[in-house]
């Protein structure tokens, strides 16, 4: 009997984590959450924005190894995909997302991060086809854009004011801490401050309810039907 021998080669397989923390210290984390969860709810509308954190990419099939640094897999703090639906993934494999890469990028510092490390991961957003890639130190308020020009990232000279050309949302360096504010005005917000708006807005709503209760109930006694006024 002669044993066939097998063609097939075993699957490659695609990490869903790097086994890395998603943020190295409370300030970090609550700088993605805030880009990323903004992003989405100004996106919310469009079903074809996709929009996530921490996510790992992989731009080439076949190949789970591009990194930036050994044992360095790439997982943007925040990015943005123009043309894709929304939905859960487990990692960013671009050649089924119709080979469409993350079209905004957006990594926010740590003291653990290196200039190393970050000269890596330029390159490799360079190489793989993002078009605006921004960095932010929230200790030092310090923001660095680049902007694909010519077919590479170039540096954004004059960023305090930029706005971003995907996004259209503008960031402003003027004061202590980065303000981002989105194509209407209204500035990002975090959840404590959400939370804040939304509860003042409840209590403007029952003070405004009750109010009216008592007009009504004044009406009524001056034999007057306050659903006739």
């Amino acid at each position: 009997m002669v044993q066939l021998e097998s063609t097939s080669q075993s699957a490659v397989i695609y990490p869903d984590s790097d086994g890395k923390p998603m943020a190295d210290n409370t300030k970090q984390f609550r700088w993605i959450v805030v880009i990323q969860q903004n992003l989405e709810w100004l996106f919310a509308d469009n079903p074809n924005v996709f929009v996530a954190g921490d996510l790992l990419w992989y731009p080439v099939e076949g190949d789970n190894k591009t990194r930036v640094a050994p044992n360095i897999r790439v997982a943007p703090n925040v990015m943005v995909i123009f043309g894709r639906p929304k939905g859960d993934r487990g990692s960013y494999k671009q050649w089924e997302e119709e080979n469409i890469p993350p079209q905004v990028v957006f990594e926010i510092l740590s003291p653990g991060n290196t200039k190393a490390e970050m000269n890596r991961k330029l390159l490799f957003y360079d190489r793989f086809g993002v078009e605006e890639y921004y960095v932010y130190d929230p200790d030092s308020n310090e923001l660095g854009g680049w902007l694909r020009r010519e077919g590479f990232l170039d540096i954004i000279e004059s960023i305090s004011g930029w706005i971003s050309p995907r996004m259209q949302i503008k960031f402003d360096l003027s004061t202590d801490e980065l303000k981002i504010f989105r194509p209407d005005g209204k500035r990002f917000l975090s959840y404590v401050e959400i939370a804040q708006r939304a509860e003042e807005e409840r209590q403007r709503a029952e003070n405004a309810e009750a109010k009216a209760n008592r007009l009504a109930a004044r009406l009524r006694e001056m034999g007057i039907d306050p659903e006739e006024v």
